[in-house]
């Protein structure tokens, strides 16, 4: 119970984000994540433990992840409060929440690039940003390219390996990207243990 599955991680996870806020963001060492915006991406296995650490601590949560299943989980567990594939409607509903200093937890169903990409240019605030998605297996599945469907993701996995490669690749450059630009706007990126940097 400590240790697998997401159940097992939601302290961890809590106590992760927590620290980060606490330790960059100017948080008080009694203090919790109030008005924070925390996104990141995959809700499958323990990376399913993000929204719950969300709400615990207090923020505001916005996670991505391509897999329906995976989410409708979420959602049935009560892990994550509100679904939705419109990125304007992703982000009205966390500056709400950012403004009142109500946590939520929030899903995406769509692609982190697209949604880190559509916070670029809308200068949507992210305080805290991570990722969760299988970098560890990014060739073999762990990792879906930008500009695929779950569903056309495993296809091309099991037609041709080589093409899958090379949408990963290219989409992990614009992820890194991202992440670059956001960060030296003041948001704090932090690897969860997924190998992501190392991808």
């Amino acid at each position: 119970w400590m240790y697998i599955g997401p159940q097992g991680i939601v302290h961890g996870t809590f106590n992760t984000i927590l620290g980060v806020g606490r330790k960059y963001l100017g948080v008080p060492s009694d203090g919790d994540l109030s008005g924070k915006v925390f996104v990141s991406s995959g809700l499958g296995g323990m990376s399913g433990a993000q929204p719950k650490a969300a709400n615990i601590a207090r923020a505001v949560g916005v996670f991505a992840e391509v897999d329906r299943s995976r989410i409708q989980t979420r959602l049935d567990q009560g892990w994550v409060e509100t679904v939705s594939d419109d990125l304007n409607e992703v982000f009205s509903l966390a500056l709400a929440a950012k403004r009142a200093n109500r946590s939520v937890s929030i899903a995406y169903h769509g692609n982190i690039v697209d949604l880190l990409e559509a916070a670029i240019a809308q200068e949507f605030p992210i305080d805290l940003l991570s990722d969760q998605t299988s970098c560890h297996n990014a060739y073999n599945g762990g990792y879906c390219p930008a500009g695929l469907t779950f569903d056309a993701r495993t296809e091309l996995l099991h037609r041709d390996r080589a093409a899958f490669g090379q949408l990963v690749d290219a989409s992990l450059r614009r992820h890194y990207a991202a992440i670059t630009l956001l960060s030296s706007r003041g948001t704090r990126f932090f690897d969860y243990g997924n190998s992501f940097l190392k991808a």
